[in-house]
């Protein structure tokens, strides 16, 4: 049996090649039981006020940073991926442009210094001069309010990986999309760029649904705050 999940991946056909799809229909995207977070009304509407005031924001910066990128590197103010959402879902994520033009195809070229499934560099030459400043001040991710508004992500949950990340996985990898994709969460609080093992990352994102609550979330919120203003584990 074909879930919706696994039916709306299946129908992304011009992006993803045939041995994607294969992998993507050989994991079933098995349903689970439903996360509590997913279900929570109250998560839902502060979301959906924290995109709003963030929308704002954004609007406000993206004139400066839309200038400030064309005088660096000529081309799109926005950058827009495939990622994996809540039990697999595709999605499109927003952010403003820091790579070069082309970045994706270069990826190959980059030596990843993570291991697992994650891609990290710290020192990733396709950033460009602007795009290390928005991303050490995680003003790149301004753009993904647009996604919390839409529901395809929250403000607190997993970091949200992309399709070729996903189709690698084993079958523990999958607990940490039992919740929505987060513009913070446990690896972004408590880590950020300094933790770059994939397995770490899945154990903090299953101990954040352990202990997720309305008031835990709101603490990792103003832990982030606290740890982009510090430059904590800046990229």
């Amino acid at each position: 049996m074909i879930t919706s999940e696994l039916a709306g991946i299946l129908s992304f056909n011009s992006s993803l090649n045939r041995p994607y799809r294969h992998r993507l229909y050989k994991i079933g995207f098995a349903r689970k039981s439903e996360h509590p977070s997913v279900r929570s009304k109250a998560k839902r509407l502060i979301d959906i006020l924290g995109a709003v005031m963030g929308l704002g924001i954004a609007g406000i910066v993206g004139i400066p940073v839309a200038i400030a990128t064309q005088l660096d590197n000529p081309g799109p103010i926005l950058y827009s991926q495939m990622r994996c959402g809540l039990n697999g879902r595709l999605f499109r994520i927003w952010k403003f442009r820091s790579m070069v033009i082309g970045a994706d195809q270069m990826k190959d070229l980059v030596q990843n210094q993570a291991t697992g499934h994650i891609f990290k560099n710290d020192n990733d030459p396709r950033i460009t001069k602007v795009g290390r400043l928005l991303r050490r001040t995680s003003l790149d991710e301004l753009p993904q309010f647009w996604n919390v508004l839409m529901g395809d992500m929250s403000l607190v949950g997993t970091r949200p990986p992309t399709v070729d990340e996903v189709v690698k996985y084993e079958s523990h990898h999958w607990e940490r999309l039992k919740v929505k994709p987060g513009l913070t969460g446990e690896w972004q609080a408590n880590g950020r760029s300094t933790v770059k093992d994939f397995e770490e990352i899945v154990r903090m994102d299953v101990d954040y649904q352990r202990k997720w609550s309305i008031v835990y979330d709101i603490g990792l919120i103003f832990k982030t705050i606290q740890v982009v203003l510090s430059k904590s584990g800046a990229c």
